[in-house]
């Protein structure tokens, strides 16, 4: 049987936009802004998020597939239990992957390449100095996007993104010291890939995840997420 291109297209776009509410919930769990024992409303994301509730009940029935939410009988979708424990082993995972990629990039690095991690560098400076937000998570995204791709190790790549989806980005700026940790932990990364030293760009990347790990854990606790458990 032929699927019309139209419905293909329709189809489509259905599922990407159940991956970003997805992407939006798993922020909102992983930044604090809601937790176990709340309920996840329906159509409260899809207000926020300006859809309809259909792509929103696939994301959540997706993210119980993860493991990252639960559906409760007859009351909804609440997030599930998230200890200290679990995100750290979440960064560590990070860690591994984008150390990895650091390393394979430190050995193939190009000298136009590394113009363009100094550019995007000093953007990150100048949007975290003037407090933009939304400067700052480009920034820093472009920053590893471009260590990523040089490594030219796109498996590794893939599994890091399976990884990278549980890290909140979107709200990595109002977390206190992130953004000044983020323009510190870069220097490192850049002085070990412009030595063409894999082992301390593969270092230097591990330890720049784990700090930001560090400083989210520090961040819920700081909201009481954690209160009353033994976490």
């Amino acid at each position: 049987m032929t699927v019309p291109i139209s419905g293909g297209r329709a189809l489509g776009r259905r599922r990407q936009l159940s991956d970003e509410v997805a992407a939006y919930v798993r922020e909102l769990i992983m930044s604090g802004q809601v937790r176990h024992g709340e309920f996840l409303r329906l159509e409260r994301i899809a207000d926020d998020l300006g859809i309809s509730v259909t792509p929103v009940r696939e994301a959540l029935l997706s993210l119980r597939g993860e493991g990252f939410v639960t559906l409760e009988p007859r009351r909804g979708f609440m997030p599930a239990p998230l200890s200290r424990q679990d995100v750290q082993d979440l960064f560590e995972a990070q860690a591994y992957f984008a150390g990895e990629l650091a390393s394979r990039a430190a050995e193939k690095i190009t000298r136009d390449e590394l113009q363009a991690l100094d550019q995007t560098q000093r953007l990150l400076e100048q949007a975290s100095k003037a407090a933009d937000a939304e400067g700052i998570e480009r920034a820093n995204h472009q920053f590893h996007r471009v260590i990523n791709l040089c490594a030219d190790s796109p498996k590794t790549a893939w599994l890091l993104q399976l990884v990278v989806r549980y890290a909140p980005r979107r709200f990595y700026s109002s977390i206190q010291g992130w953004s000044q940790a983020s323009v510190d932990d870069h220097q490192l990364i850049l002085a070990a890939l412009r030595a063409e030293d894999a082992e301390a760009a593969r270092g230097a990347m591990r330890a720049h995840i784990r700090h930001a790990g560090t400083l989210l854990v520090v961040h819920l606790e700081a909201q009481g997420f954690w209160a009353g458990q033994a976490g």
